[in-house]
């Protein structure tokens, strides 16, 4: 999809005027003096800066007309709030106010309430992993990022795990190409069979054989000894991304063989 050129509650997005700083500090002057139509046209001349951010949000599965309008929001509030006495420039300031109202709205309108306190800090950790990231140029450690925020990494890992969004036991997790998929639901079966699980711990056990030593460390972590990928990631000493990675590679392999 190419955001630049869809209507989005009720905006074609390809016709989005795009302001230079010079207009921008104009309008914001003559808005700050009570100018209206400066400030419609400063509201409207940044809605493609709203429409970089709401990207970030898409894997969310959200409406993108909601995330529209509720980034919308946060560049009102950046308008009319706005320092014009400081040398920063507007999308600086706006960028965050933009941001925060969005997780404000995810937060509060989520389908499992998580309380506020978990929320917050999760968010917490979100940002100081893009911050040491930016800073020494590499993933950060869980460590890394609960010395940063001075809590203790048991903390993190929770808060991190419970703004994961729940998935549909209808959610397809493999498609075999002829239009056959298997769902999360298939892969729920009667534990109580001890013939299926003798077959089944012989058919994975093949499986696993394709793959290589830190492979099956991981799969064995993540699925037998219920582990999360941070853990994972924080025990053997790599990013939560490139668990994520091999954990996808294995899994495929495996079905693959199976």
């Amino acid at each position: 999809m190419y955001y630049n050129k869809v209507e989005l509650c009720g905006v074609n997005t390809s016709s989005i005027k795009v302001l230079s700083d010079e207009e921008k500090r104009s309008l914001l002057l003559r808005s700050k003096d009570g100018d209206e139509s400066a400030r419609q046209e400063l509201i409207f001349g940044n809605l493609r800066l709203v429409l970089s951010i709401i990207q970030r949000f898409t894997s969310r599965r959200e409406n993108l007309d909601d995330l529209f309008q509720v980034g919308c929001i946060g560049l009102v509030k950046a308008v009319d709030n706005f320092n014009t006495a400081l040398d920063v420039k507007f999308s600086t300031y706006a960028v965050p106010m933009i941001i925060g109202e969005i997780r404000r709205y995810l937060r509060d309108n989520n389908s499992i309430r998580i309380s506020r306190s978990v929320r917050d800090l999760a968010y917490k950790a979100l940002q100081a992993r893009e911050e040491l990231t930016r800073e020494k140029s590499e993933e950060p450690t869980l460590e890394d990022i609960a010395l940063r925020l001075g809590e203790k990494k048991e903390s993190i890992v929770r808060a991190m795990e419970a703004i994961v969004e729940p998935i549909s036991l209808y959610e397809p997790v493999f498609n075999e190409g002829n239009g056959d998929s298997v769902y999360v639901i298939d892969q729920i079966s009667d534990t109580n069979s001890s013939e299926e699980i003798w077959l089944e711990n012989i058919v994975l056990r093949e499986a696993m054989t394709e793959l290589n030593e830190r492979e099956r460390k991981i799969i064995i972590m993540r699925y037998y000894m219920n582990k999360t990928q941070m853990e994972i990631a924080d025990e053997i000493g790599i990013s939560q991304a490139q668990v994520s990675r091999l954990e996808k590679s294995a899994l495929n392999r495996m079905r693959s063989k199976i």
